[in-house]
């Protein structure tokens, strides 16, 4: 069905977000705000997001993974080279809640806009920017993509303790972590304005995030002073936890407890494997769980995957088939809660997205607005901003902004 606004837009409805990000940390972070009822003004210049044209596309601009991450948003196009476009922008500052970048901090000083004179418009402003190094350390001024930040953060390296080689995870971890923890920055200088009436500056830079991510687990022996043993979770690096084969594909089974192991050997007849690695102590289950798991492994291949889970449904024990992307739509409990919706876009026709996935009792969230197309909202944006229509043709350049 067409977006259509709800009656309560979500939680956050009324605060406004000038959105001058782009790729995917940013719009990832921005959409949160907006699936939780803000009013996020993508800020893009006449050329556009980049990722409008990263992904799979039916129409030049509006591609997979711009559609993805720029729902329930309204596009401005502002040249801020220019300045019809850096006023129109100071404009909208003087009306916005937040403003959230991710350009280089010495870029966007050059245009005008950084804290100082952002905060000079409006001093209750929250003035985020996501940088891919802490800016009072050495590498501030290096340039960050998702590749080298997962690299840099010891996440790369962790394949390489079984034996492998360095790999990137194959998803933009870095980049959608980060985005996330920018949104939760963003909720916290605002709850702290409703608090005490100020506004401030934030800084949500990716090695610092990713390495604090990475490190919860992996920070091990390094934990204590002196170091007591070298970084990494032993369970995780050599546990020998993996994906099992079965008579007709995969499964994931997590046997956990120590009932999980002593009924599910019951249930293939091996109770003698239950006693040979003493199951019921804890400290033996751990010491001997690459065995373990081996013995799952040598087992799971007797029997289908339909089997498999049956089996394990009867014993509670974790356990899930293996999804590909492709399978996502059509997963039973996905389908249940209508995780994937379809949706009538203006210019790209029938499309599936996913809703927002918090579920707000009195403020629930939904797919408010279709992702929006190159400056589609520019006039009513700047006219909502008291812009004459003078004003608002030397910043379109006379050419229809939608």
């Amino acid at each position: 069905m067409p977006h259509q606004k709800p009656v309560c837009a979500g939680p956050l409805e009324g605060i406004r977000v000038l959105d001058l990000t782009s790729v995917v940390l940013g719009p990832l972070a921005t959409q949160s705000l907006a699936d939780l009822g803000a009013d996020v003004i993508k800020i893009e210049g006449p050329e556009g997001d980049l990722m409008r044209a990263n992904g799979v596309s039916r129409n030049a601009g509006m591609s997979s993974i711009y559609l993805a991450l720029n729902r329930n948003k309204r596009s401005v196009v502002l040249d801020l080279k220019t300045p019809a476009g850096a006023a129109a922008l100071r404009r909208l500052i003087a009306g916005a809640d937040v403003l959230i970048h991710n350009m280089r901090v010495a870029a966007i000083e050059r245009l005008g806009f950084g804290y100082g004179a952002v905060a000079a418009l409006n001093p209750r402003i929250v003035y985020c920017v996501a940088t891919g190094f802490g800016q009072d350390g050495p590498h501030r001024d290096k340039p960050a993509f998702d590749d080298i930040i997962q690299a840099a953060c010891g996440l790369v390296s962790l394949g390489c303790v079984a034996g492998g080689r360095p790999e990137y995870v194959p998803s933009l971890i870095a980049d959608k972590t980060t985005g996330m923890a920018l949104a939760n920055a963003v909720m916290a200088a605002l709850l702290h304005r409703e608090r005490h009436g100020s506004g401030q500056a934030v800084e949500v830079p990716m090695l610092e995030t990713m390495a604090s991510f990475v490190m919860a687990e992996h920070l091990a022996g390094l934990t204590f002073e002196p170091a007591t043993g070298a970084a990494g979770y032993a369970r995780l690096l050599q546990g020998g936890r993996r994906p099992a084969q079965t008579a007709d594909g995969w499964i994931c089974a997590l046997p956990y407890t120590d009932r999980h192991w002593k009924a599910f050997f019951h249930a293939v007849g091996r109770d003698d494997l239950g006693d040979k690695y003493n199951i019921a102590s804890r400290a033996q289950r751990n010491a001997h769980i690459r065995a373990l798991y081996q013995h799952l492994a040598e087992i799971t291949p007797t029997r289908t995957t339909k089997a498999w889970m049956a089996l394990f449904e009867t014993l509670d024990i974790p356990a899930t088939p293996i999804y590909a992307p492709d399978e996502l739509p059509t997963h039973p409990h996905l389908e249940a809660v209508g995780l994937f919706q379809q949706t009538e876009h203006p210019t790209e026709g029938p499309l599936r997205e996913m809703r927002p996935t918090a579920r707000f009792s009195a403020t629930p969230l939904s797919l408010r607005r279709h992702a929006p197309t190159l400056g589609e909202h520019t006039d009513e944006v700047l006219r909502e901003a008291g812009l004459a229509p003078e004003d608002i043709a030397r910043v379109t350049g006379g050419r229809d902004a939608a």
